[in-house]
């Protein structure tokens, strides 16, 4: 499979040099040539499938032509050694649970799978020398990478972050592993450690002194994986005979989780429209609304993972669908406020005894007010609520359990390195490394 980028001036690409690159030399994001449609027997006989057979069969969809058949099953069986229930919440709506995974989150999927897939290529080259992972985080993107990544020979990883704009959990996670880890607390905003990340892709004196990717959802790896879930979702709603008028909700802060969710519709996946539900930071709700796309300095709220005020993966959006008009006939939106966000973990606490985190509740919130008659309504649980551990029980008044996942994280001495938000500085870091 070749891939181009976005911007149109660069194409004919393989899968290792877009996995190896991360960003396209014309700033663009790589795309695949083609998006493949699963077999209608695929979907007739999904609902007795394994989440790995399922992944499998959507993974060789994507990178069968690039990686041989014993390898890609590895990849994929490693990756998914956890489960992704469907819980049923109330009558119509189902929460898809992604936080089964080693950091509690669903970036561990994407991350997982390209940590592996990273790995594969480095072994099959056997060109020696260090490969440099750059990674932004708004929380938990930095530590599903940081131990996606941990300990694989051959890779380095460096996690940018907002000071003070993660959560006490999520800051453990990715500043407590040391080894082949390193964690950079940037004086300034998600988008100011995204800027940082993106510029030192197009620099070409830190290029030429060091192998440099990125495990953001601007990579290929990273973000195509996470189509498995959707897929395995819709599977075990059709275990309950409720596949038909299928609605999903994913609480959009980059876009990389909803655009895998895209791609899935693209490749046959029956779903009948999907909802992005933003919080404060509505740039791409404006955008749906208006058909112009402006993105601004992004602000902080309770549902930290999505304050991003730029979403890198627009372009891919875009991209796919050609049109406003084309976005439009697909994916609906909707924008919930700090309180209302409140509101709504009380309600559903209050309501179902279910205890959401803030993103999960922008999506339940989003169901609650944006399902038809007939319609059938999964929401991504993209976090567990223990990681907003403070907030949400300020919020519920109650005592959240802390899983030992988590504990085990919360007992490590953080290490950190200190940066500003300026390029130069940055640079001139890692040009000493």
């Amino acid at each position: 499979m070749k891939y181009y980028s976005t911007n149109k001036k660069v194409s004919g690409v393989s899968l290792e040099e877009a996995v190896v690159k991360g960003l396209a030399s014309d700033k663009g994001l790589f795309m695949p040539d083609v998006i493949k449609k699963m077999p209608a027997e695929f979907f007739d006989t999904i609902d007795k499938l394994s989440f790995q057979e399922i992944a499998y069969a959507v993974a060789d969809a994507f990178f069968g032509e690039d990686v041989d058949a014993e390898s890609l099953k590895k990849i994929v069986y490693d990756t998914l050694s956890f489960d992704v229930p469907l819980v049923k919440v109330e009558d119509n709506i189902y929460s898809l649970e992604l936080f089964h995974g080693p950091t509690l989150a669903f970036k561990d999927v994407g991350a997982r799978f390209m940590s592996r897939l990273l790995g594969y290529f480095i072994k099959k080259e056997n060109k020696g020398g260090l490969v440099n992972v750059l990674v932004a985080t708004s929380g938990d993107t930095g530590s599903a990478v940081a131990n996606g990544f941990l300990g694989v020979e051959g890779i380095r990883v460096f996690v940018l972050y907002p000071k003070g704009k993660v959560s006490k959990i999520q800051e453990c996670q990715f500043t407590t592993l040391g080894k082949n880890i390193t964690a950079i607390e940037v004086d300034g905003t998600f988008d100011d450690c995204q800027r940082l990340v993106k510029s030192a892709f197009m620099d070409e004196a830190l290029n030429a002194k060091m192998k440099l990717t990125s495990a953001n959802s601007i990579n290929v790896a990273r973000f195509l994986p996470q189509a498995f879930y959707y897929f395995y979702g819709y599977a075990q709603l059709k275990r309950l005979g409720l596949a038909d008028n299928c609605v999903i909700c994913v609480p959009s802060g980059n876009f990389g989780n909803i655009t895998a969710g895209l791609f899935g519709k693209r490749m046959g996946l029956p779903v009948k429209r999907f909802i992005a539900a933003n919080n404060s930071n509505d740039i791409f709700l404006q955008y749906l609304n208006t058909g112009v796309y402006t993105p601004r300095p992004s602000v902080a709220t309770l549902a930290n993972a999505m304050d991003v005020g730029d979403p890198s993966n627009f372009a891919r959006v875009l991209d796919l669908y050609g049109s406003h008009a084309a976005i439009c006939a697909d994916i609906a939106g909707c924008r919930y406020s700090d309180p209302q966000i409140a509101e709504a973990i009380q309600n559903c606490y209050k309501a179902n005894e279910y205890i959401l985190d803030p993103h999960g509740a922008c999506g339940w919130q989003a169901l609650k007010d944006g399902l038809k008659p007939g319609e059938t309504g999964i929401f991504l649980e993209t976090a567990h609520p223990a990681k907003f551990l403070e907030k949400v029980e300020a919020i519920l008044g109650i005592g959240v359990e802390i899983p030992q996942k988590l504990q085990e994280f919360m007992k490590g001495t953080k290490q950190s390195v200190p940066m500003t938000k300026e390029f130069a500085d940055f640079k001139a870091y890692l040009m000493s490394k």
